[in-house]
């Protein structure tokens, strides 16, 4: 069914002329998209340009260092295993969910470009929000593959296959694809007969629907649904995975057993908490105390774009078997160059 598209300038004037029943009417049957949305981000920040300095450096790190383990996992065949599958993934949506906030980011508040069309805004929400989830989820399926490993040792090359981990991992993507696409969607229903100024650094979900004037219970719904799926559901099924891998480590004998065990989840265990902790901690504070909103702002910004700098580096720095595969490609480098140097020569 075709909706009357209307003006918000248009709109007030048969507000002003109406009465009561007229603009009712009226706010029911028509729906009022404007034209573009503006981000007010940082207000009255001093010294803010630094900030996205620091930002602009976040994200060239960003993209080396998780540039850098997708190359390792392609051109090492050792790390073609169901593990690494699930590593290449995380370090797939960090790179562009970094590069579907960062870069718009720095063009809106660096160059004073606020003003962002209605298309764009929805279509940065919802690759924003769909790479967020998928990182969550990720880090679970991470979670269930040392669970395996630990509890069921001598199953998990039967468990943990690559077609297994290969179908865990496209489900998710077509869930949270579903889930996403609904939640944006629902935004093209609403009417925006007032205020466009999202107090927010991009276009997320809660600050653009609230500035809608007619019926926004679908869109509340919605972002209680993600809030709950994305950010509750994987730290507590992780946490549940890590009291039972408590439980199975407990049992066995030797403490050197232990400890080699605990060893395989560090990695996990460290970007689990960079990645939840502070996101979790920002809703709270948001929820729970009065936050200054560039406080706010800038603490959500920092842990929807640290994490996604900080993986990489746990991940070479923390992982024997990266690092041997860094120093296996660099030595097979020196060779093939030495290797053509010296046929040049000849």
């Amino acid at each position: 069914m075709s909706s009357l598209m209307f003006s918000s300038h248009h709109l007030n004037r048969f507000l002003v002329m109406g009465s009561e029943e007229t603009t009712a009417a009226l706010l029911n049957a028509t729906f009022v998209r404007p034209a573009s949305f503006y981000l007010s981000g940082f207000s009255n920040m001093p010294h803010v340009k630094y900030y996205f300095v620091f930002l602009c450096f976040v994200y060239v790190f960003t993209v080396l260092g998780n540039g850098l383990l997708l190359s390792v996992i392609c051109l090492v065949k050792s790390l073609h295993t169901p593990r690494y599958m699930i590593v290449f993934n995380l370090a797939v949506t960090d790179l562009c969910g970094s590069t579907a906030l960062i870069p718009k980011l720095l063009a809106t508040f660096l160059w004073d470009r606020r003003l962002v069309s209605y298309e764009a805004c929805l279509s940065d929400m919802f690759f924003i929000l769909l790479f967020l989830g998928v990182q969550s989820w990720t880090l679970l399926a991470m979670a269930y593959d040392r669970l395996v490993a630990i509890c069921f040792p001598l199953r998990y090359h039967r468990v943990v296959t690559r077609p297994s981990i290969g179908a865990v991992l496209l489900s998710v993507w077509a869930f949270l694809l579903g889930m996403v696409a609904f939640t944006t969607g629902s935004i093209d229903r609403l009417s925006f007969c007032g205020s466009v100024v999202v107090k927010s650094f991009f276009c997320d979900h809660a600050p653009v629907y609230k500035l809608a004037c007619n019926d926004k219970s679908i869109n509340a719904a919605m972002a209680y649904v993600g809030f709950a799926l994305v950010l509750l559901m994987p730290p507590i099924l992780i946490v549940i995975t890590y009291v039972w891998i408590s439980v199975a480590l407990s049992r066995i004998a030797s403490v050197e057993e232990r400890l080699k065990a605990l060893k395989t989840c560090t990695s996990h265990l460290i970007i689990v908490a960079i990645f939840f902790l502070p996101i979790l901690g920002t809703n709270i504070a948001s929820v729970a105390t009065s936050l200054h909103p560039n406080a706010r702002i800038m603490n959500s910004s920092l842990t929807h774009t640290i994490p996604a700098l900080l993986n990489p580096i746990v991940y070479s720095l923390k992982t024997e078997e990266v690092l041997v595969s860094i120093k296996k490609l660099y030595r097979r480098h020196r060779v093939s160059n030495f290797t053509s140097s010296k046929t040049c020569r000849h």
